[in-house]
């Protein structure tokens, strides 16, 4: 509030006060004229009033609100200042002369009524402004709002005081609600009556406002918004708005997200909270899609340290400030720790200076081609990293370590697979051999807009003008979002007592093809006309479909409904390492037919495909 403008609000409740004492005295004489009696009471009254009210208004701070944004809190600052104020100015009148001639009706009604005059206008002028109407809003696009909870109030509030979209109703299945108005805006029906509803209304946009809403509800909603060629746009999760804040800043594009996610997953918060909370933490691939979120997670728990391992300097950057700019109000310290967890003298010196409770290696190579075309550093990293960092974990006593583990783990045809089976075939047998050390595996599949992953890399084909490129028809995956994914290997963490393989339940599988065409419809496109879509057939060491288990391992429920526990398989230790050194060997020298015949000996349903063993002869003349 400019300078001049508090001047012009002090005037206007300096006023206020003259006319509240002689609206007082004229009620109380019935509207009629005041006695001359009266009359000197009113002018001492009115004396000692006005100073003091003014100083109560000022140093109370009445001036620092906005009359815009005028709401219960400022009418609640206005009643302790008429309060105030009155207290003090009967006081000095009563000490003055001994309140004589003053009704007493007057110590009621005269507070009253200035409460009413300072805080009337103010609530008005409020009204006025979100209820203006000028030519500008017949030019915003009319809006359907889903959801008449907290966040659709909240969002409608918004669009009535600013925003591109006029609300002309919503729709809610709660009974409760249906033909209640919310600031004005009418709710109209449930949401099995948003195409009668759209059509009938006009409607140009649909907003939805359900932050928790089931992810069948948005692909309805979506679906009939395509339907009639209305765009949809939507509030973010409830994890993306932590901080509680509904705006019209805040819609956005429904995303292929959105679509597959799936119901918020309850988890053992104070079982996390006993395994994280005041703990070291260390998480591996720190950078990475699913370290990353690691870290956020695990931060929420308050662990006294937490120490995030990468390889990639900007990644590692990247989430080291995000994690600092984040108030959490807590103490953790962040260590943002450059190193490869193929460098022994630097992971042993990591072990040795911060001594980490509990571990999360999400440290790996992960894209399927490029390992098949780099095996011997996919085998360096997923396999030698991961039983190195493994074997210093029991050297140093860590409590829990957790291994990330992938569904192309079971029965690989590829490189990547069959690296992280090998990592997950270790951890178990280390952990059979380690007093102090729990080691747990969880196992899952793609995780949607994970760096590499098919969905970035159809919306930037997207946004290109297209083709995107499917390799097969046919071609599945499962997904999880990775914040999901990440809760869920939380989860596992606190379940876990040593030795287990987690099997996180991935849902349904979805055929890439649709979600290729889902994506370009969400841009309001259509796939074929607007966009092609081409197949260039399956890469080396792809599956048209994944599995989480082997058909010899039992899946046993736990107690959690989306985690499943999986058999392991013990293996001759002496085998193991014999095994190990044998990858070492060939790992230096790009041996590559021997890497995968060491690699058989402990994965033996590693089955190469034809193109692998043509790559894998290419590969070896080469080197050779």
């Amino acid at each position: 509030m400019s300078l001049k403008n508090r001047w012009l609000v002090f005037l206007h409740d300096a006023l206020w006060v003259p006319v509240a004492l002689f609206l007082a005295f004229w009620l109380r004489f019935n509207l009629g004229e005041i006695p001359p009696l009266y009359v000197d009471a009113l002018e001492v009254l009115l004396l000692v009033a006005l100073p003091v009210q003014a100083a109560t208004f000022y140093f109370l701070g009445l001036y620092r609100g906005i009359w815009r944004f005028a709401s219960i809190p400022d009418l609640l600052l206005i009643i302790k200042t008429v309060a105030a104020g009155m207290v003090v100015t009967f006081i000095l009148a009563f000490i003055w002369q001994r309140l004589v001639d003053v009704p007493r009706s007057v110590f009621i009604l005269y507070p009253v009524i200035l409460a009413l005059g300072l805080s009337a206008p103010r609530l008005l002028y409020r009204w006025l402004k979100d209820h203006h109407l000028s030519l500008a809003a017949f030019e915003k696009k009319r809006a359907l709002v889903i959801g008449a909870g907290r966040a659709g109030e909240l969002l409608v509030r918004d669009l009535l005081k600013s925003g591109p979209y006029v609300p002309i109703g919503f729709l809610d299945d709660a009974e409760r609600r249906q033909g209640q108005e919310i600031h004005g805006v009418r709710v109209l029906g449930s949401l099995s009556d948003i195409e009668k509803i759209m059509q009938s209304f006009d409607v140009e946009v649909v907003l939805l406002a359900m932050p928790t809403a089931p992810h069948q509800v948005i692909q309805s909603v979506v679906k009939q918004c395509q339907k009639r060629e209305v765009p949809c746009r939507t509030l973010p999760s409830v994890a993306d708005l932590a901080d509680g804040k509904v705006e019209v800043s805040r819609l956005r594009q429904v995303q292929i997200e959105d679509l597959l996610g799936r119901d918020a997953v309850e988890l053992d918060q104070s079982g996390i909270h006993e395994l994280l909370a005041d703990r070291v933490v260390l998480v591996t691939g720190a950078g990475g899609s699913i370290g990353s979120e690691l870290c956020r997670q695990v931060l929420r728990y308050n662990p006294t340290d937490l120490i995030l391992l990468d390889h990639g300097e900007f990644n590692l950057y990247t989430i080291d400030k995000e994690l600092a700019a984040i108030d959490l109000n807590n103490k953790a310290r962040l260590h943002a720790v450059l190193g490869d967890i193929r460098d022994e003298p630097r992971m042993r010196w990591l072990f040795d200076h911060f001594r980490p409770d509990v571990v999360f290696n999400a440290a790996a190579y992960k894209h399927v081609p490029l390992v098949e075309d780099n095996p011997a550093e996919g085998v360096k990293t997923n396999v030698l990293g991961t039983c190195q960092i493994a074997d210093l974990a029991v050297e140093f006593a860590v409590k829990k370590f957790l291994q990330i583990s992938t569904d192309k783990a079971v029965n690989p045809t590829n490189v990547m697979g069959t690296s992280k089976r090998t990592a997950e075939i270790y951890c178990q047998n280390l952990n059979l051999r380690s007093e102090t050390t729990a080691f747990v595996t969880t196992r899952f599949g793609n995780v949607l807009g994970s760096a590499g992953s098919v969905v970035p890399l159809f919306r930037s084909q997207i946004e290109a003008g297209g083709p995107i490129t499917v390799t097969h028809p046919d071609i599945t995956r499962y997904f999880m979002t990775i914040p999901e994914a990440v809760s869920l290997i939380l989860q596992a963490a606190t379940m876990g007592h040593g030795g287990e393989i987690f099997v996180l339940d991935m849902g349904e599988p979805v055929k890439i093809v649709d979600l290729a065409e889902q994506m370009i419809r969400l841009t309001g496109l259509e796939p074929g006309k607007d966009i092609e879509i081409k197949f260039t057939g399956l890469r080396p060491g792809e599956k048209l479909y994944e599995e989480l288990f082997h058909e010899s391992e039992v899946l046993q429920p736990t107690s959690h409904p989306k985690i499943l526990l999986s058999g392991s398989r013990e293996v001759e230790w002496r085998q193991i390492q014999q095994v190990l050194s044998n990858l070492r060997q060939a790992c230096g020298s790009r041996d590559v037919q021997s890497l995968y015949q060491e690699l058989r000996v402990l994965v033996p349903e590693f089955v190469s495909t034809p193109a692998e063993q043509s790559r894998e002869k290419v590969v070896s003349d080469i080197t050779n």
